[in-house]
């Protein structure tokens, strides 16, 4: 029996994805592409892409949301799980960094899933409630602007049906949610994370798969 998760290095890691995933082309071209952008840290793993969708399958989602689209990485890997008639409203800020996610979401033959909105996602979202949209949701990823975390995540609690689910990446911040907060970002990480813990509207996982994984089900 181990008590705690086993160290992942280079090696380990790409043992993982090389008996674990697979990757549709086209999402494997799109982390080439990435690889040489400047942020390219910002994409998430193969693996936990493929983790995503197969939660997206097993949940039976057909309406999705991501907060902080990138590349389209994992708006793609969404949306290649989803159903014919399955959609991903994907919020982000940057056309710079979207021109190159519509570009593959169109090679992959899924840009009719993705409904791209450039502008605040906490308007983005605030727009849909407006509209009657409560409870209609069945996933969300939030990957976005950390001290935004919280108020996306009630958003989304608010668009997700019960039993809907909610992914948030980045909460162990490359371990310095577990030290001494010096910077707003790792700050607002901390609250989140303490948030969520207490939470009773929620069923929560935190797992250690790339930055850190939080899985909170909508009770």
């Amino acid at each position: 029996m181990s008590l705690r998760t086993i160290a992942i290095d280079d090696r380990l890691q790409q043992y993982v994805i090389d008996h674990s995933v697979h990757e549709h082309p086209v999402l494997a071209e799109l982390r080439e592409a990435t690889r040489k952008h400047r942020n390219a840290g910002m994409q998430i793993a193969p693996d936990q892409g493929q983790l995503m969708a197969l939660l997206v399958k097993l949940i039976g989602a057909r309406r999705t949301i991501e907060i902080g689209v990138f590349t389209g990485y994992s708006s793609l890997a969404v949306a290649l799980a989803l159903p014919e008639d399955g959609q991903v409203l994907a919020c982000d800020i940057s056309d710079e960094y979207t021109q190159v996610a519509r570009k593959y979401w169109e090679r992959a033959g899924m840009a009719k899933k993705i409904t791209l909105v450039l502008a605040p996602a906490q308007q983005t979202l605030d727009a849909r409630l407006a509209a009657g949209e409560a409870g209609t949701y069945d996933f969300a990823f939030i990957d976005a602007d950390k001290t935004g975390y919280e108020g996306y995540y009630e958003r989304c609690l608010k668009l997700l049906r019960a039993g809907g689910l909610i992914a948030v990446d980045n909460v162990l911040w490359s371990g310095a949610v577990a030290r001494a907060a010096k910077d707003d970002d790792t700050k607002a990480l901390q609250a989140f994370n303490k948030k969520l813990h207490g939470d009773a509207r929620i069923d929560l996982a935190m797992l250690t798969v790339g930055d850190g994984l939080t899985l909170a089900r909508k009770r």
